[in-house]
């Protein structure tokens, strides 16, 4: 952690232009000594490990806002304080990148699942599988990896964007990959439907062709629902749920995917699912200490 980001009052991102919030990341790049807001870390072979951006501190509101329709879990919209900044990723963990832990570490995807290729977000992982590629990146380059919480996600998310989308109001294919053909429903609460390859043809397209938001993330709206590290909760105003003796933990993730509907593309979507989970329409992005 570089001191030097702890010693300015983190500004409110929601009151900065779209110009104000790209200064403010690249003096935040600048204080860390690095000559871009994206960059990435060497692996212990030399290759490149996944790209990063810089997420300057800030504060900002997460949650649906009163006029947003939403369904009670997304409320009530808080304010909230990011008080030192981190990088995240670019783009959703790719198969090619979760690969490259696979073969040093003897991981293997299970025979009857399906398995994407090279760009493509990696798929058909657990959360306890994300964290373990996490610690695997931090011993590969020096550098503390982890899971980014809900908080975190939606800040990245929103850069700054006081909107129901990273880009606006409005949401289109050229925006985000998600189901054109269901219909937009923000105020029902979504229950997760597990897909296989036998149920759903996969929709998932390589990452990063699409539009990125302000700070420079691609895929933040759709694509693939990301693990968070957060637990779930009933509500922004609740505690996180407890699991039962012995099970899996209910966590956050974030993002909507290609399966579902544009309100799931809402920075103040959430949907809940279990730590152990595998899906054809859920990665995950990585977080870095800076």
């Amino acid at each position: 952690m570089n001191p030097d980001l702890t010693h300015i009052a983190p500004p409110n991102t929601f009151a900065l232009s779209e110009g104000a919030l790209i200064t403010l990341q690249t003096q935040a790049a600048q204080t860390l000594g690095l000559p871009d807001v994206h960059f990435h870390d060497a692996r212990s072979d030399g290759s490149a490990a996944p790209e990063l951006a810089v997420i300057p501190a800030g504060i900002f509101e997460y949650g649906a806002a009163p006029e947003e329709a939403a369904p009670e879990q997304e409320r009530p919209r808080k304010a909230a304080l990011i008080e030192r900044g981190f990088a995240i990723g670019v783009n959703p963990v790719t198969t090619e990148e979760f690969e490259a832990y696979a073969r040093a570490s003897g991981w293997k995807p299970r025979e009857e699942l399906l398995w994407l290729s090279g760009r493509m977000p990696v798929i058909d992982v657990r959360q306890t599988d994300a964290r373990d590629y996490c610690a695997w990146l931090s011993s590969e380059t020096g550098q503390h990896y982890r899971l980014p919480t809900e908080m975190e996600w939606e800040y990245a998310c929103r850069a700054g964007a006081t909107t129901t989308y990273p880009y606006g109001d409005n949401i289109g294919p050229d925006e985000a990959v998600y189901n054109v053909r269901k219909d937009l429903d923000a105020t029902r609460p979504q229950s997760p439907q597990q897909l296989t390859s036998r149920m759903a043809r996969c929709g998932v397209k390589e990452a990063g062709r699409l539009r990125p938001n302000r700070w420079g993330l691609f895929d933040m709206a759709g694509n693939v629902w990301e693990f968070t590290a957060s637990p779930w909760t009933r509500d922004h105003a609740s505690l996180p749920d407890r699991p039962q003796p012995g099970g899996p933990q209910a966590v956050v993730t974030k993002g909507g995917s290609w399966f579902d509907g544009p309100e799931d593309c809402r920075a103040a979507a959430r949907r809940r699912r279990l730590e152990n989970e595998l899906d054809i329409n859920l990665g995950f992005r990585v977080a870095r200490e800076v």
